[in-house]
């Protein structure tokens, strides 16, 4: 409760659920991945759900626990747009390094299309146009990488990468919460 926004009531809630659904208290990548094939049934998954899976295990052990999982939840429903675009800042960054090229993001944006879009053709082309986009808008210094702070505070100048941005976290709040 301390590093969420969350009331105690909720987080029992959460956790019970996650006891259900992980008895063991540990959500495996495949897990994550079956869950992922259950929402969207016709797309491929698997590589966006690596990315999202490697954002959410912040230990980097293999699986989300329930803290780190109730924190991914925290901010992906609830936090301030620095927060989800911080969080969003990390799905990008493929490598961990602290920076996003437009090879990472171009990467991560076709895996999106994959799996919304799957039977379009030219996904590739087409997320290699977002992702340039994207850095011309972003990369102001020219550098060819863009720094949290650089991501942040671009997208944050701007309502339409904002949105799309934090858009792409899950938007939930609180009285969804309280359902689980």
């Amino acid at each position: 409760m301390d590093k969420t926004k969350l009331e105690e009531h909720i987080v029992k809630k959460w956790y019970v659920g996650f006891l259900r659904d992980y008895p063991n208290g540990k959500m495996t990548q495949e897990t994550f991945y079956q869950m992922y094939q259950i929402l969207f049934p016709g797309g491929s998954t698997e590589k966006f759900c690596y990315h999202v899976f490697r954002t959410f295990d912040t230990d980097h052990n293999g699986y989300i626990d329930f803290v780190e999982f109730l924190l991914a939840i925290n901010i992906t429903s609830s936090g301030t747009p620095e927060e989800k675009l911080k969080w969003v800042f990390k799905l990008y960054d493929v490598d961990g390094n602290g920076t996003i090229s437009q090879n990472e993001m171009t990467k991560v944006v076709q895996s999106m299309y994959d799996m919304l879009a799957p039977e379009e053709s030219k996904t590739d082309e087409r997320a290699n146009e977002k992702a340039k986009e994207v850095f011309q808008q972003l990369d102001l210094n020219g550098d060819l990488v863009l720094s949290e702070d650089e991501f942040v505070k671009g997208c944050m100048m701007n309502e339409s990468l904002k949105s799309l941005l934090t858009g792409l976290v899950v938007d939930n709040n609180q009285s969804e919460v309280k359902e689980r």
